[in-house]
């Protein structure tokens, strides 16, 4: 009796754990969020521009303004961090392969782990403002190999 009794503990502990937890990688409910499907805005920081320098900066929200160090190293959002960090940014973003239609099936992850930056160029985007809930397109036109900094893209606008 005593053995049945610290199964079933056993089980419910579990059974808890289970339900109490969100699978990592699963599909997130976007039907609260905002979705910017307006016209398109081109972004382009050229090779060796100061990322310092507002008009280096994409400022999409006031949470986030994407740009991109001269030091060969990926994105980053220079509202939220100084320099880029290849698994983390750009902080306060995430990523899908996809369209905007589909973005109730997408898996988001940070930038790095959605796709490697030097293949980046042609690739249809979903980028996620975490904190304004905010999902945008993005189409990369251009990536600079090397320490040039330089890329460009097409994203849409609300």
């Amino acid at each position: 009796m005593i053995m049945l009794l610290k199964k079933i503990k056993i089980l419910l502990f579990v059974t808890i754990i289970i339900s109490c937890s969100k699978e990592k990688n699963t599909p997130n409910d976007t039907s609260s969020s905002i979705v910017w499907d307006g016209p398109v805005i081109y972004f382009e920081k050229e090779d060796e521009a100061d990322f310092l320098d507002k008009i280096n900066q994409d400022s999409i929200s006031k949470n986030v303004k994407i740009t991109r160090g001269n030091d060969g190293g990926q994105i980053f959002n220079i509202a939220k961090e100084n320099r880029s960090d290849k698994y983390k940014s750009p902080i306060g973003t995430e990523w899908a392969i996809g369209t905007l239609d589909q973005i109730d099936s997408l898996i988001f992850e940070s930038f790095r782990i959605a796709v490697k930056p030097q293949y980046v160029v042609g690739k249809k985007l979903i980028m996620h403002l975490i904190e304004d809930d905010i999902y945008l397109s993005v189409e990369f036109k251009s990536w600079s190999k090397g320490k040039k900094g330089g890329f460009s893209y097409n994203r849409s606008s609300p």
